[in-house]
């Protein structure tokens, strides 16, 4: 095993879709990866919980913790990075993906629900680095990824969706401000976005039938998400990465094995204009 093993990876919203992904693609390194989320047993309509997680990671030949988290409690969090911390021995990549999603315009918004998408996404975002920061200062390579856009004021992006677009780019904005802020430090602030849709129950939730089925695969995000925890910290900061981006420059070339559907043409993720998908 090379690359992360015995590193430590907490991950946020890591119960089903790129969390998992991620936890998986990690644990394939031999890593120590802390699976957080609120999902502890089974749901109805979603698949997954933080055990189901833990047992494939454990399989896939890493280290496994499992803690049911609800990222809006700040105690909560603090504590379950404190606790993955003394369980591992530190932390060397925190992965901001948990998330929460309303396309709904600004009438069609109640307050619980931007409190929701405000909380969930800029707020833990900002909290859990904050909690991780003091322990990654401490790692040979530490990285915090967040899953948001790359930042654009174009106001396309915010019409349709104004309180989602602004908690996605409240996590950007963490990014780029923590990236200076802490490069002296060496630990890399990164984002990383998908720039097709990716096949997971928000898109499936939230979506027409087909454009899950126009969709890749978790795994995609997965793996260009390791390619760049690899990366030395002090070189790789403040950088708003699409997936596909970063997997043809580190040499693939081939991506049918991603789709869901291969040969159906691609749905186009949002946030992401014309210059940014070539």
């Amino acid at each position: 095993m090379a690359g992360l093993h015995n590193k430590t990876v907490f991950i946020t919203g890591a119960s089903r879709g790129i969390g998992r992904a991620i936890a998986l693609r990690c644990a394939l390194d031999g890593a120590n990866i802390t699976i957080t989320g609120k999902t502890a047993t089974a749901h109805a309509k979603l698949p997954g919980t933080i055990h189901s997680v833990a047992a494939e990671v454990e399989k896939a030949g890493g280290q496994a913790l499992a803690i049911q988290l609800d990222v809006r409690d700040e105690a909560a969090l603090q504590v379950a990075i404190d606790q993955a911390a003394q369980h591992f021995g530190g932390i060397d990549v925190l992965v901001n993906n948990a998330s929460a999603i309303s396309l709904t315009g600004t009438l069609e918004t109640p307050a619980r629900r931007l409190d929701l998408m405000w909380d969930v996404n800029m707020r833990s975002t900002f909290l859990a680095s904050q909690a991780c920061i003091p322990y990654l200062k401490k790692s040979a390579n530490p990285h915090i990824l967040t899953l948001s856009p790359p930042l654009s004021f174009e106001e396309k992006w915010f019409v349709p969706h104004v309180a989602y677009s602004i908690s996605k780019f409240g996590m950007s904005l963490c990014a780029l401000g923590m990236a200076r802020e802490f490069a002296a430090e060496g630990i890399a602030v990164n984002c990383l976005w998908p720039r097709t849709t990716i096949a997971t129950s928000a898109i499936e939730f939230n979506f027409p039938e087909q454009i899950l089925r126009a969709s890749r695969k978790p795994e995609i995000v997965a793996d260009a998400a390791h390619h760049i925890f690899l990366r030395n910290s002090r070189e790789c900061t403040g950088n708003f990465f699409i997936d596909e981006e970063v997997l043809r420059n580190a040499g693939i070339k081939e991506f049918d094995q991603y789709a869901v559907t291969p040969g159906t043409p691609l749905f186009n993720d949002l946030f992401l204009d014309e210059r940014t998908r070539q």
